[in-house]
């Protein structure tokens, strides 16, 4: 049997441990690897939350454990043109982007891909956790094997050409695995902690980094009965299903019993952006945060072509189980699922990713929650 085929392969060194096995497992299987750090952003990025310096510093330490080039490169102006300015129109129409899809499709796998093509790759790697699979000359994104790291949902927007460069060597590890190794060979970062934020916020409160960029007009919060329960910042700070940090307290109605449901918190539920207002409802499961089906557009497919089934199961965030769907396509080509159980806070700007069983078939941005 003929061993697999080595390549020149460049690894997108992060600074955290699944790159850096990423790489040293790459290397154990005989390809010739070299490592560049993405510096993506590049305003206020000395103070308190930002860890680009650090995360180089240990991006380099490991290149050098490992035995390999590194090279730091600038995708800055890329990444505020293509991922940021769209990032902050999406906020400013009222919708909740999710610009680590963006930051995918449009830097990693494609200024970065172009990049290291011309350094001679021919293929690129990086620590997420997902596999590709190649069938009758077709390439599939499956789901990482650990189900609490599986990161396909962030690359459902890749094509046939970026997918056919891509290897994911951690996506068939669960994590402890790959913390293991990267403690048993002696990587300088085998225990430091995950990154949670976005690229470009880092740690920083979120509504304070968007405070300077976005205008904001302040305005009433309501139920949705009309009653006035407060007042937001400005609708670009909120999301839905948001429950923290909307300063408003119970509602109580005249001759309400005590130990009633008017102590349950309070939920974003709907921005009316005509009106400029910010509709609350009472306790998790409140009918307006729930919805049979949804609309989304922009859509992208993992094959090229939109899938055949008339059946799948969705993801409409990040973090949540598989839900089974309807999947239609309408005149304009636009997506409807329709889930037999409804969705939880179907959120505008955020995608919803469509799934056979492993496979991520691709997805799109939610346009609309439907209400039937």
């Amino acid at each position: 049997m003929s061993s697999p085929k080595k390549h020149r392969v460049v690894v997108g060194l992060s600074g955290g441990v699944d790159s850096a096995v990423t790489a040293h497992l790459l290397k154990q299987q005989g390809h010739e690897v070299v490592a560049i750090f993405m510096k993506n952003w590049e305003d206020d990025d000395n103070d308190e939350y930002c860890s680009t310096r650090q995360d180089f510093l240990d991006a380099a330490s490991v290149a050098d454990v490992l035995g390999i080039e590194i090279e730091h490169v600038n995708f800055a102006t890329e990444y505020k043109d293509r991922v940021f300015a769209e990032f902050l129109r999406e906020y400013q129409a009222g919708r909740t982007p999710n610009p680590d899809v963006l930051c995918n499709a449009e830097i990693k796998f494609k200024a970065f891909l172009d990049h290291a093509m011309r350094l001679g790759a021919e293929k690129i790697a990086t620590g997420h956790y997902a596999r590709v699979r190649e069938v009758d000359g077709e390439f599939q994104l499956l789901k990482g094997l650990d189900p609490l790291k599986d990161q396909s949902y962030f690359l459902h927007r890749l094509s046939q050409a970026q997918m056919s460069k891509a290897m994911f060597p951690v996506g068939h590890l669960p994590k402890t695995e790959v913390r293991r190794i990267a403690a048993e060979i002696g990587l300088p970062n085998a225990k430091k902690k995950d990154s949670t934020g976005i690229c470009f916020i880092g740690e920083r409160p979120f509504r304070e980094f968007l405070n300077k960029y976005l205008s904001h007009q302040p305005g009433p919060i309501k139920d949705e009965r009309g009653r006035k329960l407060g007042e937001h910042v400005g609708l670009s700070f909120y999301t839905l299903g948001q429950r923290q940090g909307l300063g408003i307290g119970g509602v109580k109605e005249k001759g309400t019993p005590r130990g009633g449901g008017e102590h349950e918190p309070w939920f974003v539920a709907a921005k009316d952006i005509e009106r400029n207002t910010l509709i609350a409802v009472q306790g998790h499961d409140h009918p307006l945060l729930l919805s049979p089906a949804l609309e989304a557009d922009d859509l992208s497919w993992i094959a090229g072509r939109a899938p055949a089934t008339a059946q799948a199961a969705a993801k409409t965030r990040y973090r949540q189980a598989d839900a089974p769907c309807s999947v239609a396509f309408d005149v304009q080509g636009r997506l409807t699922l329709r889930f037999p159980d409804p969705q939880w806070a179907v959120t505008p700007g955020q995608s919803a990713v469509v799934y056979d069983g492993e496979v991520c078939l691709g997805g799109g941005v939610i346009a609309q929650a439907l209400s039937a």
